[in-house]
Order: C-alpha cells, then sequence, then structure tokens
C-alpha cells in the first residue's frame, strides 16, 4: 500500500506545483501555530451534473393565490411550469453569492460527465466550457468519468483546462496505470488554497468499488481503499501544518457519514454520487425529497465535529456552506442551505394546445409564494453563458443525425403479443413473442450494464417501431424518448417473477396500461393471459448476460436486474420493483435510457454489426396463451391478446 501512495504521489507531484498547490515543504509548525488565525471560509459547490447544462422545469400549486389569470373558458389556474437550475443560471448564481461572501471555494465533486444529448453529441466539451464559466477551484473525479476510459477522462480534463481558469483534478485514491492516458499530470491527491494567510487542503476522494466494476477505467489504473487513503493524506497535510482539511467525496452521502466517523482530521466533507438533496421542508413542500439537514454535523473518531454536505443533482441546485474555524483549525460552526434558482416567467396551460405565460401582479404572486423560502432565489441567466450553449445547441439538430449505426431488418413494436400496435409491421409479425424491438432494448441495457444478468423494460416505455436502414442519434431518443436512467437492483429468483405477475396484473387485473407487459434480456418465461395473478407466467429460465445455457431460475438465488428507473421504483404496476427500490437496495447508473440504447448500437457497429431481430431463443415471451385462453405459438387465428 505505501508503495502505491508514494507512486501516486511522485505520479502527481509536478501537476500539483503547476494546478497552484501552495505547499511548502519547509513550513515550520512552531511558526505556523504562532500566526494562525481565525478564519470563516464560504464554499459554494454543486456535484452529479451529468451533462444536465439545461434548466429543468417542476409543477407548483397556485390554487390558494387567486390569480386573475384564467385558463380556456374562464378555469382556474391550478399550477404553473417554473423553470429552475440549469448552469447560465447556476453562473450567475455562483457570481452573486462569491462576490457577497469571503473567502470563497468553488468546488464541484463529480460525476460531470455522461447522461445526456451534450454528452453524446460533444463528448464532455460543453460541461467543461461551463464548468469553466463558474471557474472550480477543485474538481473531484467520480466513477462516470471514467464512462469512456482513460483516455476519454484525459480529454475532458484537457477541454476543462483550456482556458484561463485552471481547475485542480483531485482523486487521491486513483493511480493511472503505467500505460495510462492520466499518467502524466491530469490528476493529483489534493490542492492547497490559501485565504487571509491560512492554508486549507482539499482532498479528493473516489469511490472506489462502483467506478471499477460500473465504469470503464483502464485496466491496471488502481483504486485505493476510500477511508485509507483519505487518513494518509489528512496526517501528510497536518504534517505540513495545514490543520483545515476539506473532503472532496464522490462517495454517497450515507458512506460519508461512515467515513468521518473513522478519520481523524477531517473538517468538512462536500459529496457527491448518491445524488443527495439536504435541507429542509423547503423542499418537500414542492414535492422534492431532501433526506437531512443541511448542513448535516458529524464528529469524526475523535470528537471533533465535522460538516458533511451534498447538492442534489443535475445543476438543479447550488449549495452554499459558511464554515467558521478557530486559530487550531477546529470547526466552530457551519451552516447554509441548497439555493435553487428560477426563473420569473410561470408558465401554465391555457387550453390542450397553447400555452401562456404569467405576467404583472400574477408574476408577482407566484415569484413572493416562491421566494418567501431563503433557499429559492430568482436569477437572470447569465448571458455568456446562455449564448456559449446556444452554440452548441444550434449544432444539435445536425448532430442528432449522425448515424450510429445499421438496422438489418424492420424492427417491430407490440405490447402484449397480438395486440397488433405496429405501424411498420404486419399483425402476425409480433403475434407469437411480441415485441422485436423492446427486446432488444432490454438487451441493450443488460449489455452496457457490466454488472447485470438480466435487463427488464415495460413495453411503454419503447415507443416506435424501428425501419431497416441507417440509424441516427436522433432515432434513438425517438425510441426512448423519456428522461428514465438506468438502475440496478439485486433480486431473488422469486422476486423476478413475481415483478413479470405485478407487471401482467397491471393491464390484466387493473385496468392498467398495457404498455406494463414486461420484455427481458437473459430472462424468458411463459405467459397464460387466461389465468389468475401467481399462475400466469411459467417455465422461467435465465441466462445471465446470454452468455451462457439457459437453465431454470433458481428462485433463491441472487441476480442483477438493470431497468429503467420509472419502473424500478414501483411505477406502471411493477410493485416487487419498487419494493427492493423503497428499501434501497438499487443502484442508479444516471445514464439516461435512451444513452444506453446509443452506447449499444455503437457498441454493435464498432464490431461490424448490425442491429438486428434477436434470435428466437432468446425472446423473453416464448409461449404467450391470450386472455381467451387462445394458444398463440399453435393456433394462427387468435383474435386480440
Amino acid at each position: 500500500m505505501k508503495n502505491l501512495f508514494k507512486l501516486s504521489v511522485l505520479a502527481t507531484a509536478c501537476t500539483a506545483l503547476l494546478a497552484g498547490c501552495s505547499i511548502d515543504i519547509n513550513t515550520n509548525d512552531d511558526d505556523d501555530k504562532q500566526q494562525a488565525q481565525a478564519i470563516d471560509i464560504t464554499i459554494l459547490h454543486m456535484n452529479d451534473h451529468h451533462s444536465h447544462i439545461a434548466a429543468d422545469d417542476f409543477d407548483f400549486d397556485v390554487s390558494g393565490l387567486n390569480l386573475s389569470a384564467k385558463a380556456d373558458g374562464d378555469a382556474a389556474i391550478n399550477e404553473v411550469k417554473v423553470t429552475y437550475g440549469g448552469f447560465p443560471m447556476l453562473v450567475s448564481l455562483f457570481n452573486q453569492e462569491a462576490a457577497n461572501s469571503n473567502n470563497v471555494l468553488k468546488l464541484h465533486s463529480g460525476d460531470a460527465i455522461t447522461g445526456t444529448l451534450y454528452y453524446s453529441l460533444y463528448k464532455g466539451e460543453v460541461d467543461a466550457a461551463v464548468m469553466n464559466q463558474v471557474c472550480f477551484d477543485a474538481f473531484a473525479l467520480g466513477n462516470h468519468e471514467f464512462d469512456d476510459g482513460d483516455a476519454g477522462l484525459a480529454n475532458f480534463l484537457d477541454e476543462l483546462n483550456s482556458s484561463d481558469c485552471v481547475t485542480p483534478t483531485l482523486a487521491a485514491n486513483v493511480v493511472p496505470a503505467a500505460d495510462s492516458a492520466l499518467k502524466n499530470g491530469y490528476i493529483q491527491p489534493y490542492t492547497i488554497v490559501e485565504k487571509q494567510g491560512e492554508k486549507i487542503g482539499i482532498i479528493g476522494i473516489d469511490i472506489a468499488g462502483k467506478t471499477k466494476n460500473s465504469s470503464q477505467p483502464d485496466d491496471g489504473t488502481t483504486f485505493l481503499d476510500e477511508t485509507t487513503t483519505a487518513q494518509h493524506y489528512i496526517d501528510e497535510l497536518t504534517d505540513m501544518g495545514v490543520n483545515k482539511i476539506i473532503l472532496m467525496t464522490h462517495y454517497q452521502y450515507e458512506n460519508d457519514l461512515a467515513l468521518v466517523a473513522n478519520l481523524t482530521g477531517v473538517d468538512v466533507v462536500v459529496g457527491g454520487d448518491s445524488h443527495t438533496l439536504l435541507g429542509d421542508s423547503t423542499f418537500s413542500d414542492l414535492g422534492f425529497n431532501p433526506i437531512a439537514e443541511y448542513p448535516t454535523r458529524v464528529t469524526d473518531k475523535a470528537g471533533n465535529q465535522v460538516c458533511v454536505v451534498q447538492a442534489w443533482e443535475y445543476a438543479h441546485v447550488m449549495g452554499k456552506l459558511a464554515v467558521s474555524f478557530d486559530k487550531y483549525g477546529k470547526v466552530t460552526s457551519c451552516q447554509g442551505e441548497p439555493i435553487m434558482p428560477i426563473s420569473e416567467q410561470y408558465v401554465y396551460e391555457f387550453s390542450d394546445s397553447e400555452d401562456r405565460t404569467l405576467s404583472g401582479q400574477d408574476m408577482d404572486l407566484v415569484t413572493q409564494a416562491l421566494t418567501s423560502h431563503s433557499e429559492i432565489k430568482v436569477m437572470q441567466a447569465d448571458a455568456t453563458t446562455s449564448a456559449l450553449l446556444a452554440g452548441y445547441d444550434q449544432q444539435v439538430d445536425v448532430l442528432k443525425q449522425t448515424i450510429i449505426g445499421s438496422v438489418s431488418a424492420d424492427l417491430c413494436l407490440e405490447r402484449f403479443p397480438g395486440e397488433a400496435r405496429s405501424s411498420l409491421c404486419n399483425a402476425s409479425a409480433a403475434y407469437a413473442n411480441g415485441s422485436d424491438i423492446s427486446n432488444l432494448v432490454a438487451k441493450a441495457f443488460m449489455m452496457v450494464t457490466p454488472t447485470a444478468d438480466i435487463g427488464i423494460q415495460n413495453g411503454g416505455g419503447v415507443r416506435v417501431d424501428v425501419a431497416s436502414g441507417d440509424y441516427t442519434i436522433a432515432d434513438a431518443f425517438t425510441l426512448l424518448p423519456f428522461s428514465n436512467t438506468l438502475v440496478t437492483l439485486d433480486m431473488t429468483g422469486q422476486q423476478i417473477i413475481d415483478v413479470l405477475e405485478d407487471a401482467l396484473s397491471n393491464a390484466l387485473d387493473n385496468n392498467g396500461s398495457t404498455g406494463s407487459y414486461p420484455y427481458a434480456a437473459g430472462l424468458r418465461f411463459d405467459v397464460d393471459a387466461s389465468a389468475t395473478k401467481g399462475s400466469r407466467v411459467s417455465n422461467v429460465e435465465v441466462n445471465s448476460r446470454v452468455a451462457a445455457s439457459w437453465t431454470t431460475i433458481d428462485t433463491s438465488a441472487t441476480y442483477t436486474v438493470v431497468t429503467n428507473d420509472f419502473i424500478a421504483s414501483g411505477q406502471d404496476g411493477y410493485t416487487t420493483f419498487g419494493t427492493v427500490f423503497n428499501a434501497g437496495n438499487y443502484v442508479d447508473t444516471y445514464t439516461e435510457y435512451a444513452q444506453g440504447f446509443i452506447d449499444y448500437v455503437e457498441m454493435l457497429t464498432d464490431n461490424n454489426m448490425t442491429l438486428d431481430k434477436l434470435p428466437a431463443d432468446e425472446y423473453s415471451t416464448q409461449k404467450y396463451i391470450g386472455r381467451d385462453g387462445c394458444d398463440h405459438s399453435t393456433a394462427t387465428d387468435c383474435t386480440g391478446y
């Protein structure tokens, strides 16, 4: 372990100096202690924006505000759409808060890239450009920074440091392989920033196991233990006379709390990875889900106060933390809140075909209701960032037409076998085994998720047939248009069978959407829609990643299932998924499901393969008996489903 630490330090020492690490190896500890003074600092931070660069919106209840504007037919307006977050407004927010605060540090705790079309098309160029508008004092690596290997990360970091803004990239527990593109000075274990003559050490920690197992770091790039590494560098900084230490962790909120309890000498943790919203009832009143207070105050192994924060996800908020240190470097107080920037333009549905924007007193009433909470601030979008983003957006429509692969044969869309939904294929094409393309989507999710044994996708989440010919990025987003992300859940074989039964029951018993019909990869079964719930699914077999042979599912064994977060949370009747999800037994990859399919098509293309119908033995529905008892595998004249 010591040798790995030495290698890491040697590999990054040059970069540390170039990036402005104010490391004074001749520090006289006695002199420092005599000259040390109390100091207040302000940390402005974000994490996990995942290439979500544009603003988003949420619905806000205005039924109690007595607005004068009315919808079509003189109907009262009950809700409006509020635009919030996004880098143009966040840059303005960072600038405003930095101008009004003392001793400011601007920090980003990882997973800047991958997740939206901006990354699919620009591979981190846009992320780097807007991050440089903030100009962070440090950036800690997250697991998704390695999604395109060490070389892809190096390219992103080149973009991040291509302007006058130089951002140190921190990852103390990452040791690049000897032939890694990151080897020559791209990352460093820590940086030291000086404020009012006081040195503040900032250490980066990436989540080791998740990065190794669920991303694509190069072979030989090593991820050291998070706790051991953090303590090593805390001690190193302490020995240098630095007594104010911030950990920038991409390690998940609950892990951060456990980490602090096993460390001595850390003062603040600015975290990421779990996309945790911390805060008070302001956010729950708006329909969001804060899980604890901001900041969360805990103690380290020696009993000293440590302040832990995180700033949710997708550029929705900026965290603002004020920390006071005494002259010995101990935290005497910390306080703050996540701040959500909003636009003062509130859109309401006037009719089915027309949206309108509130104005005048109505606009003021909504603004007053929202900004009565200190966490909500009306912001004007930063003009430079808006112009920068607009320039990229102009290219999007062209780049969406980028051909990423080829489709060998028409791929029919269906929900239930025999439903005859396809607008491209004859009803007989998906009569026996259901949708071609939905099975392929499930396989795509499984193949791009290294930890998954099985993929499951609801039929309704797949929207169109796919015609033979060239396949573009735009085609993938038309096929999978929702903002779903891929998640994995560890489940027993019996739970997987229960999921299939739940999905069928939603449509057959509960008058739910036929879109709940389940499609799968690495999993196949027979369906009898004429039976009662609990008896509809039979002959369930598993072939993990379709890499071996089909065997009867083991009801007591545990399998890793990848699916979209919509049904994973129990929506569309997937109740058993919801039970596992709500118990916290899942991992969100934060990869949008359309991006997962794009990655799969590109994977096929790289291997000189095309998108084609699966072999018959891979279709998840091997046999289908309709609600009327008609067996689609033996009778050609079954009507309906």
